[in-house]
């Protein structure tokens, strides 16, 4: 579970900001907290500020952050560093950014961050401890060497092997560290979604629902409780048909789409609907296309239905801009209390949104 994240010198960020799920102080609604070791924390927490105050910008850093984790690996020695600093200063130019992330993950609290600019990683460090008071570094990282404790012997010997450019952590998980292999692994628990545009993991959900992986039915439960105007979904596969690509996209895209896609199989799903005579009786049940016949916001949560039953049964965190766009103000406190319910979220699974 993530206790805070903090970034600093990125996008509208120039001052180090901090986003804590820490509920120390809060003594009402304690179902919406879980007390883990010394932690008192948020089952869901919310970013709220008006137009340009920063909120997606806050999301975005912790999306960055995820990325240069996982992908520092695919990195070549010349490769530039994804560097948004701060650009209404011109002392910001030239300072690193700044990423850290608090988190618990099997019984242990964990402090890993990072500094760097568009060429090198300037800082990196990494502490374990049940709290501030007694964590001890497991390596420290500046620009003049790394030193790792004898504690973090997986991390001894491969100081000299880490490019400028790339993270320690990621070199050692990939020679098989087990403890740097757990940080890895804790990033990939987390996703940052966008609310405005669900079509990036609409294919989630169809496959999820398709091969009824787990989720699948309490995202059909979901489907009825919200009484979203239809009885049942089918998902239907068929063969990719050039042919239906749409007429706005571009020659090189639809060139490229065949080539990636042929010989494949597309998922689209249907909404079964009652039809009715003049009397009011139901007289028979029609089929219609979920994306081109329910609404914007009917489309939205049932896409959002697959990564967030994905994220409530594997206990991940679930970050999410613009969650309330589209939605009735009803559903988006469904979704909110399904986070905060023990009963719905028994692995304790976090919910992080920004809205207006």
């Amino acid at each position: 579970m993530v206790i805070k994240f903090t970034v600093g010198n990125f996008l509208s960020f120039y001052e180090n900001r901090s986003i804590s799920f820490e509920a120390k102080g809060i003594s009402e609604l304690k179902q919406n907290t879980v007390k883990i070791n010394n932690h008192k924390l948020l089952r869901s927490a919310v970013v709220y500020g008006a137009n340009s105050s920063g909120k997606s910008n806050l999301l975005k850093a912790m999306d960055r952050m995820r990325d240069c984790v996982l992908n520092s690996v695919k990195l070549n020695d010349s490769d530039e560093l994804d560097y948004s600093p701060f650009l209404l200063s011109k002392k910001s130019e030239d300072e690193p950014t700044f990423f850290e992330v608090i988190f618990l993950d099997q019984n242990k609290r964990f402090r890993y961050g990072f500094e760097y600019n568009l060429n090198e990683i300037v800082n990196e460090w990494l502490y374990v401890g049940t709290n501030s008071k007694n964590e001890s570094p497991l390596f420290i990282r500046t620009v003049e060497g790394i030193g790792v404790a004898d504690k973090f012997k997986e991390g001894i010997g491969k100081e000299e092997a880490t490019n400028e450019n790339r993270l320690f952590i990621s070199l050692v998980a990939q020679l098989g560290g087990e403890i740097s292999k757990q940080i890895i692994e804790w990033f990939k628990k987390y996703n940052v979604l966008s609310g405005l545009d669900h079509k990036d993991y609409n294919g989630f959900t169809l496959r999820m629902l398709h091969k009824k992986h787990d989720g699948c039915n309490e995202s059909l439960a979901l489907f009825k409780k919200l009484e979203l105007g239809f009885n049942e979904v089918q998902i239907t596969e068929s063969e990719f048909n050039p042919l239906e690509l749409p007429d706005s996209l571009s020659k090189s895209l639809k060139s490229k789409l065949v080539k990636e896609m042929t010989g494949k199989t597309m998922l689209s799903m249907k909404t079964v609907h009652n039809k009715y005579d003049k009397k009011g009786n139901i007289v028979d049940t029609v089929l219609l296309d979920k994306d081109e016949n329910e609404s914007e916001g009917t489309n939205k949560i049932m896409d959002l239905s697959g990564p967030i039953f994905d994220t409530l049964i594997s206990g991940r965190l679930l970050v999410i801009d613009e969650l309330d766009a589209k939605l009735h103000p009803l559903i988006t406190i469904h979704i909110v209390n399904l986070f905060n319910n023990p009963e719905t979220n028994p692995n304790n699974a976090q919910l992080l949104f920004a809205t207006h």
